[in-house]
């Protein structure tokens, strides 16, 4: 499979190499971050009432005064589907003066 040489490509590329079935669904995490508790709550909310398929976290960051929003959804994790999925919530994070902090899957054993 080729993917694109940028970061997403290259994290796609180590999970086949680690074994992953990319064609399979499996939990994809997507991040963002807030200075302003109130703007990550409220974008918890909207995404809670817009996008039920997608399970909401709103936790401190590591790092003081931010707020992370953990969005959680079952997808294939195919590079455009990830990018697509990026894409979105970075524009609905700016929306509440956030922005987009990567994106992660969850491997169950």
């Amino acid at each position: 499979m080729s993917l694109p040489n940028d970061e997403t490509g290259s994290v796609l590329a180590e999970m086949i190499e680690a074994g992953i079935d990319l064609a399979q669904p499996m939990r994809v995490e997507y991040f963002q971050l807030f200075e302003q508790e109130q703007n990550a709550r409220a974008l918890a909310e909207h995404i809670k009432q817009t996008m039920p398929d997608v399970v909401v976290k709103v936790h401190p960051d590591q790092t003081p005064q931010v707020w992370d929003v953990d969005c959680t959804l079952v997808m294939v994790p195919s590079y455009d589907n990830i990018v697509q999925k990026e894409q979105e919530f970075e524009k609905l994070a700016r929306q509440f003066d956030g922005y987009n902090d990567g994106w992660g899957v969850q491997i169950d054993d």
